[in-house]
């Protein structure tokens, strides 16, 4: 938050001068060019935008579609208010997602009022102050992040409520580290969750701010749980009674089994959550719902914010969670005048742009903003923007294309529009028989897409799966390219060997680790002897000759992703080290022995600090050595990425001086599945080729766009979010805040289960869709298409 002097002849602004008060009189600002000639702009705002800017001092809603200019509307809203008298600079509020979009929104509020000659610059001062006293209020624009909106409630307030002011906030690589120590030191006793430490810690983390997100206490979960389990009880009863077919009992008793496990899971949340409290800690989620209860709690707490806070800016709006929502609402809103109702809070966002649902994020919030921001009187004013000032016509034909069902959905959101003067734009799109022609003809494009710089050019992934092959394909062609966040460099070979070999010192049967190893560069043990290690293991297993037991070290793998303990799967490392006597190669028998050597002495240090424990791997293995002696023009992107990924373990900081590796290897395991660990990673100012996922690209924008990999089963991704019936971290719908917008179970026998994943899949293909439209829209010349 910055301090900006503000001048002294605003209207509405009252200052001393040799003692008098002054004060000057509000503009009039009428028309457009009106706003245009007062903020000395080089644009002028379209019907569309005057009527958003302009609007009365009531809650309203801005529909903004992507690349429609919402930040530039929201400063020109701000100026328009302070010129016209209605508001003094410091009675807005601004909130937003990241530290980054915040700095850009206060800093384009200050340029406008500075513009507009509403700011003395910057040192100016009132010569003519002889009292010694200030020459001027100081504006205090309060523009924020959400969560530190709500810090700043808590520090002043949170003592109303039994809140320390001093409780420290954790990053989000620390609640993976106090996960761990919870794990670890876990006196209860836990029989059906998992014995596997990384997946306990992320499902306590997932369930904790799932509870958190929607103001959800563990009782509320062990009630409904309770009432849902005898349900089933007696669904699988009667059907017991009656045919007692296994495949109708089979998905029940799942369903009774997840509820039981997640009974065990919130004995675990407890003590995390007692853990917290006794180190004097909270984490994000925390923030959010302590300051929702604190609105809820002390009514009061509102009634100062409206005083202090006339207008209210809530950027982004489709991305806030229950929670957030509910917390903005408290204070802003209410049943009557006197509690809030009809202050003057508008939401800005694009349900088209809601990508952020798996992370708690709930687009209900904005569609539903009218019914939880009532106006004194009359319906909320929705004031839609549909022109797009960033894309071509073309590019914007195949968005409106592709989200047609999404418009067809809610009637507030409109098609976009090109701006006049918007060129033809380019889209293609080619089918190719193969991944390698897909990559090579990606390679072709982005060269005859390179103009001036690099950096014009962004490559879209759907996930982290497919980069490391995408990265190589344009570092082998002498283009430079840079991953944006952690997430994509875990895949890259050069980290990936590093994150496997953490695997097997803290997991023996980590068996996909050491494939990884075995099949990799460094190794490179062919199919042949790969499928000797494996029925030796299954010989040490003592599963050899079973007709059931799997026949490729792939369907080991299988079964590992299906939850099956792997101590009950054979363990690729007890080959390693006793291969037995199978017609291997020479080769692969001594590069056996090596690495079982090399993993023996490796865990021999596993006690180390996690960084000293990095890196003697990378020393072991060498990686830098052969990354600082290597030629191609591909080995300075390479080293830069191993040093990122040693950055990122150094960043890795203890709460109190305890870090574990299981912790750190619970956190690399959520950034490769879902690259939210770093959500404040962006690309660098760096002339290289931008690679990334399309949920990092939301903002961003580029002058080509190549997006890969768009096929079935890819993208759209046909993988369908975890349900409370099956996985044990998932919040039970009937209890999130947004449960009236989600699928519902009706029934508890196998068809109501069956019906329920079938909505939830249709529910699903629908966030697809907005995920495609976002990466159709940060085009803004040319779009590329390949499956």
């Amino acid at each position: 938050m910055s301090r900006v002097p503000v001048r002294a002849d605003l209207p509405g602004q009252e200052r001393r001068s040799r003692g008098e008060l002054v004060s000057a009189a509000p503009r009039e600002l009428r028309t457009p060019e009106a706003l245009a000639q007062a903020m000395r702009a080089g644009w002028v705002a379209s019907a569309q935008q005057w009527a958003a800017i302009s609007a009365p001092l009531e809650p309203m809603v801005v529909i903004a579609g992507a690349g429609s200019g919402k930040t530039t509307l929201m400063a020109a809203r701000v100026v328009y208010l302070v010129l016209t008298g209605q508001v003094r600079p410091e009675e807005v509020l601004g909130l937003t997602f990241t530290t980054k979009a915040a700095s850009e929104l206060r800093g384009r509020i200050r340029d406008a009022l500075l513009a507009a000659g509403a700011l003395d610059e910057p040192g100016r001062r009132d010569l003519d102050n002889s009292d010694n006293t200030d020459n001027a209020d100081v504006l205090e624009p309060t523009v924020a992040t959400y969560n530190a909106y709500a810090a700043g409630l808590l520090t002043d307030h949170g003592l109303r409520i039994g809140h320390e002011p001093d409780t420290r906030v954790i990053t989000d690589a620390a609640r993976y580290q106090l996960g761990a120590r919870v794990v670890d030191r876990y006196p209860g006793e836990i029989v059906q969750l998992t014995d596997h430490a990384e997946t306990a810690i992320q499902n306590l983390l997932a369930l904790d701010s799932a509870m958190s997100e929607h103001l959800v206490g563990p009782d509320d979960v062990r009630a409904f749980d309770e009432r849902e389990k005898a349900g089933f009880a007696r669904a699988y009863a009667e059907e017991e009674a009656g045919k007692a077919r296994k495949t109708y009992l089979g998905p029940i008793a799942a369903a009774v089994s997840a509820i039981e496990r997640r009974g065990e899971l919130l004995g675990l949340v407890a003590a995390y959550r007692r853990l917290k409290a006794d180190l004097g800690l909270m984490d994000f989620s925390d923030q959010i719902e302590l300051g929702a209860r604190l609105a809820a709690e002390q009514p009061e707490v509102g009634v100062a914010e409206r005083a202090r806070f006339k207008v209210v800016l809530l950027d982004e709006y489709q991305d806030t969670s229950v929670a957030q929502a509910t917390m903005l609402a408290r204070l802003f809103s209410g049943p009557d005048a006197a509690s809030g109702r009809g202050h003057a809070v508008t939401a800005v966002g694009d349900p088209n742009q809601a990508i952020y649902g798996w992370r708690g994020a709930s687009v209900s919030n904005i569609l539903d903003f009218p019914q939880t921001f009532p106006a004194l009187a009359g319906d909320v004013a929705t004031y839609p923007l549909t022109v797009n000032r960033r894309s071509d016509i073309r590019i914007l034909e195949a968005a409106n294309r592709l989200a047609q069902p999404l418009y067809a959905a809610h009637e507030i959101v409109a098609p976009l529009e090109a701006k006049p003067e918007a060129a033809v734009g380019v889209v293609t799109t080619t089918v190719f028989e193969t991944h390698r022609d897909e990559l090579a003809a990606l390679v072709d494009g982005v060269k005859a897409a390179h103009d001036a710089k690099w950096s014009d050019i962004g490559v879209l992934t759907r996930d982290n799966q497919h980069a490391a092959e995408v990265f190589d394909a344009l570092t082998d062609a002498d283009i430079p390219v840079e991953i944006v966040g952690l997430s994509g460099l875990l895949r890259l070979p050069e980290v990936a060997e590093i994150v496997a070999i953490l695997r097997l010192m803290h997991d023996v049967t980590a068996n996909a680790a050491l494939l990884t190893l075995l099949t990799g560069p460094r190794w490179a043990i062919g199919p042949r002897d790969l499928g000797l290690l494996s029925s030796r293991a299954a010989e040490l297993a003592g599963r050899q000759g079973r007709g059931d037991d799997p026949a490729s070290i792939t369907a080991h793998l299988v079964q590992i992703a299906d939850g099956i303990d792997p101590a009950e799967i054979p363990c690729l490392d007890d080959a390693l080290v006793d291969p037995g006597e199978r017609p291997y190669s020479p080769e692969a028998l001594e590069r056996f022995a090596l690495l079982a050597r090399e993993l023996r002495m490796l865990r021999s240090h596993v006690g180390e600090p996690l960084l000293d424990v990095v890196r003697r791997i990378i020393d072991t293995t060498g990686a830098d050595v052969e990354l600082a002696s290597a030629v191609s023009s591909a080995a300075p992107a390479r080293r830069d990425n191993l040093d990122l990924f040693v950055r990122a373990v150094a960043d890795f900081q203890a709460v109190d001086g305890d870090v574990t590796l299981p912790a750190l290897l619970a956190y690399l395991t959520a950034e490769d599945d879902q690259g939210n660990g770093l959500d404040v990673a962006t690309p660098t100012a760096a002339d290289s080729v931008k690679l990334l996922t399309v949920h990092r690209s939301k903002g961003l924008e580029w002058a080509s766009v190549f997006l890969v990999g768009v096929c079935e089963t890819r993208f759209p991704a046909n993988r369908s979010r975890p349900l409370w019936t099956s996985s044990p971290p998932v919040l039970p719908a009937p209890l999130r805040g947004d449960a009236r917008d989600l699928p519902q179970l009706a029934g508890y026998d196998k068809a109501a289960l069956d019906a329920f994943r079938a909505a939830q899949k249709a529910h699903d293909r629908t966030e697809e869709l907005r995920l495609g439209y976002v990466a159709f829209t940060r085009a803004a010349h040319r779009l590329t298409v390949t499956p």
